[in-house]
């Protein structure tokens, strides 16, 4: 799939697996999906997670990174035939866990169900292609499926007697410039599943992008930043090394609820990008959201290597967790 001019929307993870699923059905083919809905300890996988099973074992998605599926499958191919939505645990006891790869005594609960009508995926695929989120509800006891509207503030819930997955875009990353290190942070990025848009208004860069599965704008980054409405799940990255680029996008990134907010430089350039952000209609703590230098100091050199180090970053604000390997600030002369 070639990139294509920003229209708002891009399929994650999630739905290739609904879609493949639903491709299966449409041949002809007896077809079960497994959701996890409940982990504890260190199981790999987090509840909300998909796999679609085809009737000769083949699958799409993961639940646990393996094990497990090899057992799901295993069952199928010997003419286990799940005809109603059903509870099934892994891991129970530690001598489980460790047959299934489970670390730590980790335990899995998942529903697997027959994939029957398709059309609730048709509508999916169609409301998460206009960038609409929206959520799946099964009811464990009929088996029927409802699509609803969902927001970016809920998570994955089950309760006993009906599952609710959410499906959609949930995570997006603006990535400013389309150079080398773009077209690393962006391939990277994709496999976390982040919807991912590159802006770069100079011909010479948007003429020669070509990552599949990327959405590209030519729009000024100030203007796209107002048009995406970034929000609590958008991270936007500034790399081209033009301030009159990178800096348009910062004016209206650090105002906005943007988890994270990162451009390229040394810290002797990322001192000046803050007195030039002093000019502007910026409060000290607004720009103190700035990452920059951006990324963790893993002695990163090649633009991969930049790529890992800027994503570590990125996942690391978006979890969380401290940032403990970071340059260290040099004592005041």
């Amino acid at each position: 799939m070639p990139a294509r001019e920003y229209d708002g929307g891009m399929d994650s993870l999630d739905l290739q697996v609904l879609a493949q699923a639903r491709d299966w059905r449409r041949q002809g083919n007896a077809v079960w999906l497994v959701t996890v809905i409940e982990t504890w300890g260190s199981a790999p996988r987090p509840p909300g997670a998909l796999l679609a099973m085809r009737e000769d074992g083949q699958v799409a998605g993961s639940v646990s990174g393996g094990c497990v599926e090899d057992d799901l499958i295993d069952r199928v191919r010997k003419g286990e035939r799940v005809g109603k939505p059903s509870l099934v645990a892994y891991g129970v006891t530690k001598e489980e866990a460790a047959r299934f790869g489970l670390p730590c005594g980790g335990n899995l609960r998942l529903v697997q169900e027959p994939l029957g009508d398709v059309g609730w995926i048709d509508a999916v695929l169609e409301r998460t292609g206009r960038h609409e989120l929206v959520a799946r509800v099964l009811d464990l006891e009929s088996g029927a499926v409802r699509i609803e509207a969902a927001s970016r503030g809920d998570a994955f819930a089950f309760d006993g007697k009906q599952l609710r997955a959410l499906f959609g875009p949930r995570w997006r990353m603006l990535v400013i410039g389309a150079g080398q290190l773009s077209r690393a942070l962006a391939q990277m990025a994709l496999g976390l599943d982040f919807e991912v848009t590159v802006c770069d208004p100079r011909e010479e860069y948007h003429l020669t992008w070509d990552v599949p599965g990327t959405l590209f704008s030519k729009a000024m980054p100030d203007d796209l930043a107002i048009e995406m409405q970034l929000d609590p799940h958008t991270a936007v990255v500034a790399v081209t090394h033009d301030p009159k680029l990178d800096d348009l996008v910062l004016l209206e990134a650090l105002k906005s609820p943007a988890f994270y907010v990162g451009a390229l430089g040394s810290r002797g350039n990322t001192a000046k990008r803050k007195e030039r952000l002093a000019l502007f209609d910026l409060s000290a703590a607004e720009i103190a959201r700035l990452h920059g230098p951006i990324g963790l100091d893993i002695g990163s050199r090649t633009p991969a290597e930049i790529a890992v180090s800027i994503l570590a970053e990125i996942v690391a604000v978006r979890n969380g967790v401290a940032l403990k390997q970071k340059k260290p600030v040099p004592a005041a002369a």
